[in-house]
């Protein structure tokens, strides 16, 4: 992993066998980031995605391999008990043109990833919302 900071825009390149949030999160947490917007691209040969059952209150995991281009990771940085909180979605396509996508629980790269972090000058935390079952803004 390498990143530059540019002001309130960090550029982080990610490389094979590291994984997505695992390595935002470290960013965030070596540069202090309270709040953030995510966007990047990429390539990944091993990823989860959910989608969540509104019903359940708990994601449905799906899990992927094999050659995937990262058409969009999006998502954002806050904090939740001190600590950055990483909320991420990503899109891939695979073999045969085939799009999937959800919320990203886990994501390693298998050739290199380009991700931007547009820092904010605020703090967003985060709170649980039990009658929903996720952890919502804390605005």
């Amino acid at each position: 992993m390498e990143y530059k900071r540019i002001k309130d825009r960090i550029f982080l390149r990610l490389e094979k066998g590291e994984e997505i949030c695992a390595s935002i999160k470290e960013v965030a947490k070596k540069e202090n980031i309270a709040a953030a917007a995510v966007s990047g691209i990429g390539a990944t040969d091993d990823f989860t995605v959910g989608v969540f059952d509104t019903v359940k209150k708990a994601y449905e995991e799906y899990a992927f391999s094999g050659n995937h281009e990262i058409n969009a990771i999006v998502g954002n940085v806050s904090e939740k008990d001190g600590e950055p909180y990483v909320h991420l979605h990503i899109t891939c396509t695979g073999k045969g043109a085939k799009v999937v996508g959800g919320h990203l629980l886990s994501g390693v790269i298998s050739l290199t990833a380009e991700i931007v972090i547009d820092v904010r000058g605020c703090a967003i935390g985060r709170k649980r919302d039990d009658a929903l079952g996720i952890n919502l803004w804390d605005l």
